[in-house]
């Protein structure tokens, strides 16, 4: 494997310290996403899709999360 690919897959598994704009910025997603996630519970019958929908803001705001821990800034 190349050493670009054994770096890129440790860079993805390690802990990722969060500077104080990272915790502000992931603060951010966390707030925009569940101002979301409350617009869905009151605007969407209950069901399946409802759920699904919610769980994919749940999914969107990992990999925004993910996006901030793992940026090289």
């Amino acid at each position: 494997m190349p050493d670009i690919i054994k770096a890129e897959l440790i860079h993805r598994f390690e802990y990722h310290r969060p500077s104080p704009a990272k915790v502000i910025a992931h603060e951010d997603v966390r707030s925009a996403v569940v101002n979301l996630a409350l617009e869905f519970d009151s605007a969407l019958p209950p069901g399946r899709e409802q759920a699904l929908a919610i769980t994919k803001l749940e999914e969107a705001m990992f990999w925004a999360n993910a996006a901030i821990a793992r940026s090289k800034e």
